[in-house]
């Protein structure tokens, strides 16, 4: 009788094991297939990042882009200006060409605001703070009534050293895009 009872108890440990194959295999391939799912889930949520972060990169550039024109159109239109404000030639269509400088710029200067780096954002308050100030003192010089110690002169050199402030800025411009800021040049 004792082989029977062990021919009986191996028979129902195979029958057992049998019966329960599928249900473990089952929870196995469920398990594998949940960590192949949160891997795939992890692969894409790191594409998406990576995604982000060069769309925010080439927001950034084209914001830089249009403000490094605008803010560089409008010295040039000011120096324009203030040179036919010297030579007494300023004429209606100088100033509305001018006007529509400036506010390119500050629309350029607008969407910086909301995109660019606080290094590169700082440079650009500081330039939109001396241009303002050339503006001023540029139409004041118009009128006639310049401010003291701001004559054509001391306006064009102004102006003429933002130049030298600008490369500085397109060097914080081209780091904050991982861009090497280049050799100090004009």
């Amino acid at each position: 009788m004792n082989n029977a009872l062990l021919a009986l108890a191996g028979a129902i440990v195979a029958v057992t094991g049998t019966l329960l194959a599928p249900i473990l295999s089952q929870r196995v391939l469920a398990r594998v297939q949940t960590e192949q799912f949160e891997r795939q889930q992890r692969s894409a949520d790191a594409q998406w990042l990576r995604e982000q972060r060069v769309a925010e990169v080439e927001k950034r550039r084209a914001c830089y882009v249009t403000a490094n024109s605008g803010y560089r159109r409008y010295r040039i239109e000011l120096m324009k200006y203030l040179w036919l404000v010297h030579k007494g030639e300023a004429t209606a269509q100088a100033r509305a060409d001018l006007e529509e400088t400036r506010l390119s710029m500050h629309t350029a200067f607008a969407e910086a605001q909301m995109v660019a780096s606080d290094a590169v954002l700082g440079e650009l308050d500081a330039m939109t703070a001396t241009l303002a100030g050339a503006y001023s003192r540029t139409l004041h010089l118009e009128e006639g009534n310049p401010h003291p110690g701001w004559a054509f002169e001391e306006i064009q050199a102004e102006l003429l050293e933002l130049g030298d402030r600008w490369r500085n800025m397109r060097g914080l411009m081209r780091a904050d895009l991982g861009v090497d800021p280049g050799p100090a040049g004009p």
